[in-house]
């Protein structure tokens, strides 16, 4: 299968995660609450073993400027930082009841520029190692699912109808393959093997600035100590595919 085929698979499949919020059509919300911190804690393992197990080792392997490596890295976390303070992109996993229905529009335009980056570190991946492509994906997946589910309760409680949120949920994900699309076309031009520690920072940030403060902030042992056991589920998966042929 062609690198191309790799990169509108994988990020057309990544889109299509944003229709998870059906879920909430069909769980209670004392259920969805239950299961999305886990997932968090869950998308924060995963995203720092793609990171620091898969993207960093590959980056230096290819890569021969050891120090442009960690200013990619630094830049790319440095771009989720700005995107997060200035743009006020932030996911809120458990939905809350108080949103008023400008935010909405806000956090759809954060997404679509969020997974516009995404798309890009994909395919920069798939087009360095298809292996890497694959790793890069499962991790960028394992964040979506709570995030999407997120989002998309607080489009509801927004103010948006059901049907309506679903759709343009959708349309703020399909950013992705647009990402993976002008990644392909530049890499015909130039090298873009720096989109792998870019990525990386990207994971690092998401993981440490947002995902990990929001698990911590529950007090109970039980609670904490199930947040801890999937996210250290999440890194042993990222380990386990990095011996993994495919």
């Amino acid at each position: 299968m062609s690198t191309f085929i790799w990169i509108i698979g994988s990020t057309l499949a990544m889109s299509l995660i944003a229709w998870i919020g059906l879920l909430t059509l069909f769980l209670k919300e004392k259920l969805l609450k239950k299961i999305i911190m886990p997932l968090v804690a869950f998308s924060a393992g995963a995203l720092l073993g793609g990171a620091f197990l898969h993207l960093l080792p590959e980056a230096i392997t290819k890569m021969d400027n050891l120090l442009s490596i960690f200013l990619w890295l630094l830049f790319g976390f440095s771009l989720f930082f700005l995107l997060e303070n200035f743009i006020q992109w932030h996911h809120c996993h458990e939905p809350p009841s108080n949103h008023k229905k400008p935010v909405t529009y806000l956090i759809l335009i954060a997404d679509g520029i969020h997974n516009f980056i995404g798309g890009l570190a994909i395919a920069g991946a798939f087009i360095v190692d298809i292996q890497v492509g694959i790793v890069t994906w499962l991790a960028c997946a394992a964040h979506e699912i709570p995030q999407e589910l997120g989002d998309f309760g607080i489009l509801i409680h927004g103010g948006w109808h059901k049907k309506k949120a679903l759709l343009f949920n959708f349309f703020s994900a399909l950013t992705i393959v647009f990402g993976g699309l002008i990644a392909y076309l530049i890499s015909t031009k130039i090298n873009i093997t720096f989109l792998l520690p870019f990525a990386a920072g990207n994971f690092i940030y998401i993981a440490s600035s947002d995902l990990i403060p929001e698990i911590k902030q529950k007090t109970n042992l039980k609670s904490n100590l199930i947040h801890f056991i999937t996210f250290i589920i999440g890194i042993l998966l990222l380990l386990a595919v990095k011996f993994i042929k495919f």
